[in-house]
């Protein structure tokens, strides 16, 4: 039996991967609408990470890219797109973290869930890693201190493959 359901939730696992991203609209905190479907980084991989303003592991881990950003975008033109999923009535705390944490994401806010729910996030921080032509090629959640590391390198290895 456990064989069977780990057969099961490795092949659900496998379809999520490498699976190209869904269409939800979602808006930006200037108020413009953006579908997820057609979020890109000029063919050059890029970060989705799911976060909300209460989740201490979330900031941890956006505050540990923030550190590092400008030498990843230097070295890969990697960029990271932090989706906030803090409900309607917390939305209005999302733009004074970022910008008292200085972060230079693309921030996105799907305060009904909707992308969550459609790229099967069920725990936060959440984060994929996307590759050039827009699939999803790699994927985890929790955060422990260093594991940002991870991201960079699966980044660099999608560059290394053009």
């Amino acid at each position: 039996m456990k064989k069977i359901l780990s057969l099961a939730l490795f092949a659900l696992m496998s379809v999520v991967m490498y699976a190209q991203l869904p269409s939800v609209k979602l808006k930006t905190l200037e108020g413009k609408t953006i579908d997820t479907a057609k979020l890109s980084n000029d063919g050059k991989p890029f970060i989705i990470s799911f976060f909300a303003t209460w989740c201490k592991p979330c900031n941890r881990e956006l505050n540990a890219i923030h550190e590092n950003y400008a030498d990843w975008q230097d070295e890969t033109g990697v960029k990271v797109i932090a989706v906030s999923i803090d409900q309607a009535h917390q939305i209005a705390k999302v733009k004074p973290l970022v910008d008292g944490a200085g972060w230079e994401y693309d921030v996105l806010l799907d305060p009904n869930g909707d992308f969550k729910r459609a790229l099967g996030v069920n725990t936060i921080p959440h984060v994929f890693v996307i590759d050039g032509k827009g699939k999803i090629v790699d994927q985890r959640n929790g955060y422990t201190e260093g594991s940002e590391e991870h991201l960079i390198e699966k980044v660099r290895e999608l560059v290394s493959k053009k």
